[in-house]
């Protein structure tokens, strides 16, 4: 029997996570899952008394953990309306957002952490953003920094995946073909070729060019096999190759193609053998319009 999907949501009240668990209903995700939605007050430093003073200390207030229960329990509710099967806890913790979130992860072992891009800033708050981008380097799992989407749930998706060839951005097409999509969904497939460089000294043209003739050759190779893969699933797949930057080419491509989602392995190939993903995952999920998911093999 196939193991229930484990997903592990931060919450924070902000209209940003209000976003976030719309956009739950376009990431193509299980009928049925497990799923923890933790609310976190993050321990803040009160200002100095005066210019010249030091009195800091942290504050732990009532209201404070009374809003965070509060807060777990409005995202339960909404989460439970979209995903009435799916088998739902909650927890209202005191801590720093994107530490709680990793440690918990590191003991459950969801499969996803799905957090906002960016979250509230008002004193005894996060800001998200920051915790996004910790979440995305330091999580074990995969995670899906979520943007929303104003289409309709059932909506045709329309899904970018950056391809390098890597078993990464392989895990990434996996991910993608193991979701639920609605009918007349599509997916294009990015990559950023090479080209001899003009500055090149002539002696180093030929085995670069060889070398780039050979990783063409590899990309073209995986584009097949990813295509055939997510024709199969039912995903009607285009591909784009441009010389230019990963992280321009694939911002670019996704908001002149209107995508609802990209989708990144979170390491690519080596910086020697092609590139490294991880750079262009945290900048991508950093600059995009959309949802941006960063896929970690199992």
């Amino acid at each position: 029997m196939k193991e229930r999907m484990k997903i592990l949501i931060g919450y924070d009240g902000s209209e940003c996570s209000e976003r976030m668990i719309w956009d739950l209903k376009h990431a193509g995700l299980p009928q049925e899952a497990d799923a923890i939605v933790m609310s976190i007050a993050e321990h803040w430093i009160a200002p100095p008394t005066s210019f010249g003073g030091v009195d800091v200390h942290f504050t732990e207030s009532p209201d404070e953990e009374k809003e965070t229960r509060n807060m777990a329990q409005q995202a339960q509710a909404l989460i439970s309306f979209n995903f009435p099967q799916w088998n739902l806890n909650v927890e209202a913790v005191w801590g720093t957002p994107a530490s709680v979130l990793v440690g918990k992860a590191d003991d459950w072992k969801p499969d996803l952490i799905v957090v906002g891009s960016h979250g509230r800033t008002a004193l005894g708050r996060f800001f998200l953003g920051s915790v996004s981008q910790k979440v995305v380097h330091e999580a074990h799992c995969s995670v899906r920094v979520a943007r929303g989407t104003a289409k309709e749930p059932g909506s045709p998706a329309r899904i970018l995946i950056g391809i390098d060839g890597s078993k990464g951005a392989m895990a990434a097409v996996d991910s993608v073909v193991a979701r639920q999509w609605p009918a007349g969904s599509q997916v294009r497939l990015v990559n950023a070729t090479w080209s001899v460089p003009p500055i090149t000294s002539s002696r180093m043209v030929a085995p670069i060019a060889e070398w780039i003739a050979t990783e063409n050759a590899r990309i073209k190779q995986a584009i097949e096999t990813a295509t055939a893969k997510l024709e199969g699933a039912g995903l009607t797949t285009t591909a784009v190759l441009e010389e230019e930057e990963p992280k321009d080419l694939i911002c670019k491509e996704a908001e002149k193609w209107g995508a609802d989602c990209i989708f990144l392995g979170a390491r690519g190939m080596g910086t020697v053998e092609r590139l490294m993903v991880g750079s262009i995952s945290s900048g991508v999920a950093a600059r995009a319009h959309c949802s941006v998911e960063i896929v970690r093999p199992a």
